[in-house]
């Protein structure tokens, strides 16, 4: 089906909201290639006013490439295994729902896996709201636009440098952690990957470091690393290569994960507020 869609830019470097598509129905092949052109181009797309069923999700999610099986399985839907539930809502016995500690710190999704996250969908099913006003707004911010405001001198020290990526790393380390994720946590071996990689779709060098992850680098030690590796972290979320989304019911919001990071802002708390998403992830591309 031939659709028509209105993409309006955030203002920023990245982000725009696309209007005028319905993802619960048919797209023909040519809208989808200008999506996804227009994806690629501005790192994050807002789709507002869906109404997805999880297989409309996945649906939507298999033209992108290949969906992902989830780490932390015991949160998935229990329908379709590759939707991830996001929730802070407890059940009766105070159990979670959903995966309520998403995203706390600035992070690239799955960059500790040896085939990365290429590309997260998240689909807002419940908003938090308080007195009118939304809450639990989702920050980005452009690891190719950091890559390049760094000094020719630093680009140049980064050249050929590869970071040790683990799975929950910092949590690891400040034993955080929750005792029923552990065991998938296990699961995951260290991963080594570049500092600075090359996208594969729009061929810029972009920033592929993050403190929650990232453990160390080869052939540096420890306390040079921690260093270097705080240095790039801090300057990926500069105010300039940033985006902002609020949210609303009925947002599907996809972001490629080499392009961005992003951070979760919970300034929401159950009972009070409740908060429910659905989460599909697409795995990079074999090279």
């Amino acid at each position: 089906m031939t659709m028509t869609m209105n993409v309006v830019t955030s203002g920023q470097i990245i982000g725009a909201e696309v209007h005028g598509l319905d993802l619960s129905r048919d797209m023909d092949d040519a809208t989808f290639a200008e999506l996804e052109r227009q994806f690629y181009d501005r790192s994050v797309l807002c789709l507002r006013n869906q109404s997805l069923s999880p297989k409309d999700l996945l649906d939507f999610a298999q033209r992108l490439g290949d969906v992902e099986t989830n780490v932390l399985s015991h949160y998935s839907h229990p329908d379709y295994p590759n939707v991830l539930i996001i929730s802070n809502i407890k059940n009766d016995d105070g159990s979670d729902v959903g995966y309520a500690d998403a995203g706390r710190v600035w992070h690239s999704d799955g960059s500790y896996r040896e085939r990365p996250v290429g590309i997260t969908m998240l689909y807002a099913i419940e908003v938090p709201e308080e007195n009118g006003q939304t809450l639990g707004h989702t920050s980005f911010t452009s690891t190719w636009a950091a890559y390049e405001g760094l000094s020719d001198a630093l680009k140049a020290k980064l050249e050929g440098l590869e970071a040790k990526h683990q799975v929950a790393g910092r949590r690891k380390a400040l034993g955080t952690s929750k005792p029923e994720d552990e065991a998938a946590y296990a699961q995951q071996p260290v991963v080594i990957h570049p500092v600075v990689r090359v996208h594969p779709h729009t061929g810029r060098k972009f920033l592929f470091v993050n403190r929650g992850e990232c453990q160390g680098i080869l052939g540096m030690d420890d306390t040079e690393a921690q260093t270097l590796i705080q240095e790039l972290a801090d300057e990926i979320p500069n105010p300039a290569y940033r985006y902002e989304h609020y949210w609303q019911a009925g947002d599907l919001l996809v972001w490629d994960n080499r392009a961005v990071q992003h951070v979760a802002n919970f300034d929401y708390q159950w009972p009070q507020h409740r908060r429910l998403m659905h989460r599909v992830t697409i795995s990079e591309p074999i090279a």
